[in-house]
């Protein structure tokens, strides 16, 4: 109907509101119906012989033309009737040797859109009686392949698709040629612009990736569908904004839930206005929930909660979810699961804002193109690259796209949850959740969307999360570094690479930079504590090759904790960066042998004898606050008399190793002092 209007073409709908009689056609023969519905629609129009009367089904046609230019190509026929041609003999193959010779172009019958004189059109439908349930096209075939009556008719077939595209067998002939100001459909081989697309038989998907761009849908210059249809919630007040439930949906080990829970709280919707259902399938995660749910529950409209205890697996508890929804009636449902990071506050509002009936925020994986959507499905019913894949999870197109597959975070029309004819479903044979669900409502006729008009987020990698560490989110420099940094590194970090931007020098030769987060400080003491093998801080050492440590500390290294990997990759990807600014023509190389967390404490080691690092540069990060964890402290380089004491947590000392900087760490009277140590290019 969208393309109808957008081209003026006046349309009549036969059979709407009334029972479908017609059998399975999407599986079966069938359709005698149609021509039933039409005959009765053509009978004021019998005796107009002038009368141009164009017939096509509807839920799988696209026009791409204006009348105007659809008659001049009826007209170029010079035909009373024209029916759409296809390469297939349809539903009797044993009549397709009755069929006259074709020398190009499809030579079969194709029912689904044909057009013709009002007058010659009810002669066929009233030629002989036909059942509901009988086939239309079968009725129309049998006509057509009688020589008398072909010719009585002046009936053809469009067999280049001039008029009428049939794509079943034919997607392979078809691309878009876009213009400035338009998209049209070509048929490459005939080298025509049909005016009629039908997705007819298994084409249904194919039809509508290519209603995302023609009939004025898309175009280089904009996305013309993208604002129909839609409305602002800038008109509503903020008491009056729709009920929305957020399922929450935490199936596996996943990093940064607590990231995730917090975006989350972060959505800018009013939280009095939606329901929390939050179904958290891992222990591992158990303590995370609740601290979410105990600091922020209460701002919400309701908190459910169905906890790891409750054994419940996803298929039911997104099924709930559902059913929170349809219990109170409300007006929009978002799932979200724990893997995708929502960066964009008003992702809710936008997604609102469509007015779709199912629509997906775009999402990918960090550094790849693996999204939260599938442009087409291949013929196992799993994933195929459509042609515009590429271009749309690169936002080289930007849009509202039609896909047959969405999955992580969507959102629901509140509408289609108060009929149980259109209630998705996530259980569909031994298919997964998500597969279940948008094979539930292709089945449904219900079409999903994703919209990449704007960043909504990223999906977090969960492949290699393991839960054998206290912070297993420290591992994930590598899979997920977009939230890595966002947890761990210093927000003034990127700040400090600016050139303009100076640089702290409390000793010289001695910079300060921020580096990382508290909570970065705070994991890695609370790792290194939890494996507990901290050393004694005697020259013996069997950890080292030569087994002797000239100037011992109380320490940790990181290769004891599986961290060395990680430490050596955050040296090269931030440390170096920093150097390079204050030491510039020196390219370090980030090798360090030598990385660890040392310990102060009075009854332990309170100081450290001076000496110099078998370094070319050494970095001392600060893992605990001065004056407040610990008290006395610091490190004095005796060359300069200079001391810094004042250390900040997360803030690293660089300087370099040898010669110049013999060093020394000051006393702790009080407390315990943590600091993380590296000699970088030994």
């Amino acid at each position: 109907m969208r393309s109808a209007d957008r081209y003026n073409i006046p349309v009549q709908v036969l059979g709407m509101h009334q029972e479908w009689l017609g059998g399975d056609v999407q599986n079966d023969i069938g359709g005698g119906q149609k021509v039933l519905l039409f005959k009765e629609a053509l009978k004021k129009y019998k005796d107009d012989k002038d009368l141009i009367v164009m017939f096509s089904d509807s839920y799988d046609v696209i026009i791409t033309a204006d009348k105007k230019e659809i008659l001049r190509k009826f007209d170029d026929f010079n035909a009373r009737v024209v029916f759409g041609a296809e390469g297939f003999c349809w539903p009797d193959r044993t009549l397709a040797d009755l069929y006259p010779e074709v020398r190009l172009g499809k030579p079969y019958l194709n029912s689904g859109g044909f057009i013709g004189y009002a007058s010659d059109l009810y002669q066929i439908v009233s030629h002989t009686s036909i059942q509901n349930q009988h086939d239309d096209q079968l009725y129309y075939t049998r006509i057509f392949l009688n020589p008398e009556l072909r010719e009585k008719f002046k009936m053809k077939l469009d067999h280049t698709s001039e008029i009428f595209q049939n794509m079943n067998g034919a997607t392979a002939d078809l691309t878009l040629k876009f213009e400035d100001d338009k998209t049209r459909l070509r048929n490459r081989v005939y080298n025509t612009e049909p005016c009629i697309i039908h997705g007819n038989g298994p084409q249904k998907l194919a039809l509508n990736s290519i209603g995302n761009y023609v009939a004025d849908s898309w175009t280089f210059d904009e996305c013309n569908s993208c604002k129909e249809n839609t409305f602002s919630l800038k008109t509503y007040k903020r008491d009056d904004y729709p009920v929305v439930v957020i399922g929450l949906f935490i199936e596996q080990p996943t990093p940064f839930v607590p990231e995730f829970l917090n975006k989350i709280y972060n959505l800018d919707y009013p939280k009095n206005k939606i329901l929390l259902f939050i179904h958290n399938h891992e222990e591992h995660h158990a303590a995370e929930v609740e601290e979410f749910v105990k600091s922020y529950g209460g701002s919400y409209k309701a908190v459910r909660e169905v906890p790891p205890g409750m054994n419940m697996n996803q298929w039911y508890a997104r099924k709930q979810g559902l059913s929170e929804c349809i219990g109170i009636k409300c007006d929009y449902y978002l799932s979200v699961d724990a893997d995708v990071q929502i960066t964009n506050p008003k992702t809710l509002q936008i997604l609102i804002e469509q007015n779709r009936s199912v629509i997906a925020p775009m999402a990918t994986k960090y550094g790849k193109l693996w999204s939260n959507f599938w442009g087409a499905i291949g013929d196992d019913g799993f994933y195929a690259r459509s042609d515009d894949y590429i271009d749309i999870v690169q936002g080289t197109k930007k849009g509202v796209w039609n896909v047959p597959y969405i999955n992580n975070v969507y959102l629901i029309h509140g509408s289609l949850l108060q009929q149980p004819k259109t209630v998705p479903s996530f259980i569909v044979g031994q298919l997964d959740a998500d597969m279940a669900f948008c094979a539930s409502l292709r089945e449904k006729g219900i079409f999903m969307y994703v919209t990449n008009m704007d960043t909504f987020g990223r999906i977090t990698t969960t492949t290699s999360y393991s839960t054998e560490h206290l912070h297993p989110d420290m591992w994930q420099i590598y899979d997920n570094r977009p939230d890595w940094e966002e947890k761990y590194i210093h927000p003034d970090f990127y700040k400090m690479l600016d050139p303009k931007t100076e640089v702290e020098m409390p000793c010289p030769d001695v910079y300060w930079f921020p580096i990382v987060t508290e909570t970065f400080c705070n994991h890695l003491v609370e790792e290194m504590e939890n494996y507990g093998e901290w050393s004694g801080g005697k020259n013996e050492d069997q950890r080292l090759p030569s087994g002797y440590e000239n100037v011992p500390t109380v320490d940790i290294h990181m290769r004891q904790v599986g961290f060395e990997k990680e430490w050596l990759t955050f040296l090269k990807d931030y440390v170096c960066k920093l150097q390079l600014k204050v030491f510039p023509g020196y390219f370090s190389m980030a090798q360090a042998i030598m990385n660890f967390v040392v310990r102060y404490h009075p009854q332990e080691q309170p100081f450290l004898r001076p000496h110099h690092d078998s370094s070319t540069f050494t970095i001392n990060i600060a893992l605990n606050k001065a004056g407040v964890d610990y008290e006395g402290g610091g490190c004095r380089f005796l060359r300069y008399n200079c001391s810094v004491t004042n250390t900040k947590m997360g803030w690293l000392l660089m300087h370099p190793g040898r010669l110049t900087h013999y060093h020394e760490g000051l006393p702790v009277t009080n407390g315990t002092r943590y600091i993380m140590i590296s000699f970088v290019d030994p």
